[in-house]
């Protein structure tokens, strides 16, 4: 039996990942926000939740699985090979080895805790937004948006910072960027979401989806149940 694909489905799915990978590189530059000290890829990364939350709504939680496995996968390639270029030896006429290095170079602790705090941050934006439009019969895409996204960001940064900087940075800075982060994060949904709304709104007259979860496993390793 074939099975088609819905073209705008498989073209969030590839922005979705880009903006994965993106973020992961600019995560490497400390910004400075008026007193808040952040990283650089909080300019695409709640991206990713917004596409998490376009996907869910129009086709379920499901195919929104499929994505955040399939931007899991994607990253981890990247870093991959980003690593190998790190770890390859320079040529002689190249001097930038250093440079490139420390640049790109990565500790396995804070890769595996970015890896853990994505995994359990997206399905946690998905499953909230997958339940709360079904108590909802569908109506509050606004407040579901932002609900899901304060408790998906929250359950990424609340994993990430410890694991990442645990007995490095002192708890209360910690504590800081936490909560920093994910107030950030969730007002950048905020800000975006006229926008959002219209894209949905968009993309359900085209694909002619609007999927509701009524009998949906939230097992996040049922990859192949879509």
């Amino acid at each position: 039996m074939k099975r088609s694909v819905d073209v705008l489905f498989a073209l969030m799915g590839i922005l979705f990942c880009v903006c994965l990978i993106i973020a992961n590189i600019l995560e490497v530059k400390i910004i400075s926000i008026g007193s808040l000290t952040l990283t650089g890829g909080i300019i695409v990364f709640p991206i990713s939740y917004i596409i998490n939350d376009c996907v869910v709504e129009v086709w379920g939680y499901r195919k929104a699985r499929l994505l955040i496995w399939t931007g899991f996968a994607a990253n981890f390639i990247a870093v991959l090979f980003i690593q190998l270029a790190v770890w390859l030896p320079a040529a002689s006429v190249w001097s930038q080895q250093e440079a490139f290095a420390s640049l790109f170079g990565l500790t396995p602790r804070i890769v595996l805790a970015s890896f853990i705090a994505f995994l359990i941050g997206s399905f946690i934006n998905a499953s909230v937004m997958s339940r709360m439009k079904l108590i909802s019969a569908g109506a509050h895409f606004s407040l579901r948006a932002i609900v899901s996204t304060v408790f998906g960001e929250g359950g990424d940064s609340l994993l990430f910072f410890p694991l990442a900087f645990g007995g490095i940075l002192p708890i209360k800075t910690i504590g800081m960027l936490i909560l920093s982060q994910t107030l950030l994060k969730s007002a950048y949904e905020v800000v975006i979401l006229p926008i959002t709304i219209r894209v949905v709104r968009w993309v359900k007259q085209h694909s002619g989806t609007d999927e509701y979860d009524k009998d949906v496993s939230y097992n996040i390793f049922k990859i192949k149940n879509l």
